[in-house]
C-alpha cells in the first residue's frame, strides 16, 4: 500500500469515527420511517389508480351492455316493421359492442387481479412498517436510556475524579498544618530551653548584656561604699568619744 493510500485510509477511518459520534441513531430511524411511509402511500396511491380503471371499465361496459340490449329490441322492432336493413345494421352495432365488451372483460380480469396483487403487498407493507414502527420506538427508548445512563456515569466520575483532587489537596492542606504545628512546637521547646531568644520581649539581646554589665557595675560600687563603711566604722567612734574620766571630776 502506498503512502497517498495509507492516508486516505486514515482519512477515511478517522472520517467515519467522526460521523460515528455525531449520528443520533434516533434521527436515522425516524428518517427510515417517513420513508416507508411515502412508499407505502405510493403504493396505496397505485391500489388506487388501478381500482379506479377497474371501476371506469365497469362503467363503460354497463353503459356498452345497454345499447347492445337497445339495439337488440331495435331490430326486433325492424323485423316486425319489415325493416330488415335496419335490423341487420341493428344487430351489426351490437356485434361491435360485442367485442368491445369482450375486450373490456379481458381488461377487467387483468386489473382485478392486479388489484388484488397490489392490495396484498400493500397489507404486508402496512404490517412491515407497523412492525418497523414498533421496533423504532423501542430502539429509540433504550438508546435514549443509554444515553441518559452514559451521561450519569460520567458525571459520577467526574465527580469521583473532582473528589479525589479534592481529597489529595485535604490530604496536602492537613500535611502542611501538621508540619506548621511540628515547626510551632519546635520553636517553643526551643525558647523555654534558652537556645533561642524570644524576641517577642521588649528588648533585644545586646541590650540585655549592657544591663547585665551596668548592674554588675553598680553591685560593685555598693558593696565597696559598704566595705568602706564598716572599715571607718570603729576608728571614728574612738575618736570622738572623750577620755575616760574627763567627765567626772
Amino acid at each position: 500500500m502506498g503512502l497517498m493510500s495509507r492516508m486516505s485510509a486514515v482519512f477515511k477511518a478517522k472520517a467515519s469515527k467522526m460521523l460515528d459520534r455525531a449520528e443520533d441513531p434516533r434521527e436515522t430511524l425516524d428518517y427510515s420511517y417517513e420513508r416507508q411511509l411515502e412508499m407505502l402511500q405510493k403504493v396505496r396511491r397505485g391500489l388506487a389508480d388501478v381500482a379506479t380503471s377497474r371501476k371506469r371499465i365497469e362503467l363503460q361496459a354497463t353503459k356498452l351492455q345497454a345499447s347492445a340490449a337497445k339495439l337488440d329490441d331495435q331490430a326486433r322492432q325492424a323485423l316486425t316493421q319489415g325493416r330488415e336493413d335496419l335490423a341487420r345494421e341493428a344487430l351489426a352495432r351490437k356485434a361491435t359492442i360485442g367485442t368491445q365488451l369482450g375486450d373490456f372483460q379481458i381488461q377487467h380480469e387483468q386489473l382485478t387481479a392486479e388489484e388484488a396483487k397490489m392490495t396484498e403487498a400493500s397489507r404486508r407493507l402496512e404490517a412491515k412498517v407497523e412492525a418497523f414502527r414498533t421496533r423504532k420506538e423501542t430502539i429509540k427508548a433504550t438508546y435514549t436510556a443509554a444515553e441518559a445512563s452514559t451521561k450519569v456515569s460520567e458525571a459520577i466520575g467526574g465527580i469521583s475524579e473532582e473528589m479525589g483532587d479534592v481529597g489529595m489537596a485535604m490530604q496536602r492542606a492537613e500535611d502542611k498544618v501538621a508540619t506548621m504545628q511540628a515547626r510551632s512546637g519546635a520553636l517553643d521547646e526551643l525558647l523555654a530551653s534558652g537556645a533561642l531568644e524570644d524576641f517577642s520581649g521588649s528588648g533585644d539581646r545586646i541590650q540585655a548584656e549592657l544591663d547585665r554589665t551596668s548592674q554588675a557595675g553598680s553591685v560593685e560600687l555598693e558593696l565597696a561604699r559598704l566595705k568602706g563603711e564598716l572599715g571607718a566604722g570603729p576608728a571614728s567612734r574612738a575618736i570622738e568619744a572623750p577620755p575616760s574620766g574627763e567627765g567626772q571630776s
